[in-house]
């Protein structure tokens, strides 16, 4: 199996080396993907600024333009953690656009893997709104572009911030499933198991809040008692992950305990829930300790083109013994109290 890649642009203008969201993090994870001595088996397509037309598949116009002059005008502060350059808006432009060329050549080949090495990352940004380190929100892009081709697609995020921008875009939209694993309380707030989705998407939103600590056998767990029964039920013609490896243990950003060995096991996770090879393809969102980084990209990719990966062990033993129960009431609470207030709002 190949493994398909964007091809590298100059993201340097894009934060100073100070900030966590820095350049060297695709070094790093350029590193990883060097790691495996794939030879002819990585294929680099060149990366494209994405269009107008494709960026307000997720986003308002007028955020797009108010954006695109912010950045002309030197940028400056957009929240106390984001914040952008003269450089930003090209390069927010490529990162989406990142996206879309993998899934291109997915689609042209019908097999492969693909992993977008793309920065900014995107998963907070609002269809009107930039935040979180996030200007474009390439996954929804991209998962927006295939719905316009009628596929159904799963966006798994597993991500140790909660991706509030992915889920409110889609949030009315039965054509896609949102599905995240993320450390609660955190960093946006949103994310509670209770939230299902929009009246047009019942069930098409699941959340699956993580306790400070939590190790990969909860993750996994999680996944597969709360999640692969909707996700089975939806039947995904694509998935493409929302992968960020700031759940590591190293993570200076977070307080999860995940290695490099359950990324691995959760990316052979997201394969088998793929209808065939060359409909899966990773976005990269945070992951700010560039060894974690590095040897999670190994681990993960490594684990489904059959490289062996001889680093960290899954992480087992750590709280919420109680966690898929929980969220498992909560989600049948919000569901039936959606579907009772439309009956009764029905003529």
């Amino acid at each position: 199996m190949v493994l398909v890649v964007n091809g590298p642009y100059d993201d340097t203008e894009h934060y100073e080396d100070s900030h966590p969201e820095r350049p060297a993090r695709t070094t790093a994870v350029r590193s990883g993907i060097a790691d495996l001595h794939l030879e002819t088996d990585l294929v680099v397509v060149p990366t494209r600024a994405a269009s107008r037309a494709e960026l307000l598949l997720a986003h308002d116009g007028s955020y797009l333009d108010e954006l695109g002059a912010f950045c002309y005008g030197g940028g400056g502060e957009i929240d106390q953690d984001t914040y952008a350059t003269f450089d930003s808006w090209s390069i927010a432009q490529n990162a989406s656009g990142a996206g879309l060329a993998v899934i291109e050549e997915l689609r042209r080949r019908n097999e492969g893997l693909g992993f977008v090495v793309a920065r900014p990352p995107g998963h907070h940004a609002l269809a009107d709104r930039a935040m979180g380190f996030c200007l474009l929100n390439n996954v929804a892009i991209a998962a927006a572009a295939l719905v316009t081709m009628g596929e159904r697609v799963l966006v798994l995020d597993w991500d140790v911030h909660h991706g509030n921008g992915t889920q409110a875009i889609f949030w009315n939209s039965p054509e896609v499933l949102y599905v995240s694993t993320h450390q609660s309380p955190l960093y946006p707030g949103s994310g509670s198991a209770a939230e299902v989705g929009g009246w047009s998407a019942i069930d098409r939103t699941i959340n699956i809040p993580l306790p400070s600590g939590a190790t990969g056998d909860l993750v996994r767990q999680a996944l597969e008692k709360v999640a692969a029964p909707v996700i089975d039920e939806f039947q995904p013609t694509w998935v493409l992950v929302s992968s960020g490896f700031d759940a590591h243990r190293a993570d200076p950003l977070a307080e999860l305990a995940l290695t490099a060995g359950d990324f691995a096991q959760l990316t052979l996770l997201a394969a088998s829930f793929a209808p065939r090879p060359g409909r899966l393809a990773l976005f990269l969102e945070g992951g700010y300790d560039l060894n974690a980084l590095r040897t999670s990209v190994t681990a993960s990719l490594g684990a489904v083109l059959g490289v062996a990966y001889d680093g960290e062990p899954p992480s087992v033993g750590g709280p919420g013994s109680d966690l898929v129960e929980q969220v498992q009431r909560q989600r049948f609470e919000s569901i039936e109290a959606l579907r009772l207030t439309e009956a009764k709002e029905l003529p």
